[in-house]
């Protein structure tokens, strides 16, 4: 289980990196804490790190069950996918919001196979 483990911590790390350069350009565009408003391009960033957030709820069980009950090696891989979409993701989004589709579809298309994978492979398990 040492992939899946290894891609789930790469998944925080980059989490970490988003809310690190939240945080940053804080300063930068004049956004005080705590206010979630402001600057577009800050938005931007902020909208990128909670997107991450939200979806790192539904990756991480996900790609633990399937793991767990699939294969950690196809668990890691299909997981990676969403560790190399969200920087594009962050990067697309940031510059121009209507460019983001290519990361959201590589990090939602990993959580749909991870969730589906996983449901069946738990659910064959228990037959």
């Amino acid at each position: 289980m040492e992939l899946p483990a290894i891609v789930s911590l790469l998944a925080l790390l980059e989490y970490m990196f988003f809310a690190f350069r939240v945080g940053m350009s804080r300063s930068k565009y004049g956004v005080p804490a705590p206010a979630v408003s402001g600057n577009p391009e800050w938005e931007r960033i902020f909208r990128v790190q909670q997107n991450t957030l939200e979806q790192l709820i539904i990756f991480l069980p996900a790609l633990w069950v399937f793991s767990t009950y699939v294969s950690p090696a196809i668990g890691a891989g299909v997981g990676m996918l969403f560790v190399i979409g969200r920087p594009i993701y962050y990067r697309s989004y940031v510059s121009n919001p209507e460019s983001r589709t290519v990361g959201f579809v590589l990090g939602f298309l990993a959580n749909v196979v991870l969730v589906l994978g996983g449901i069946g492979g738990a659910v064959r398990s228990l037959l």
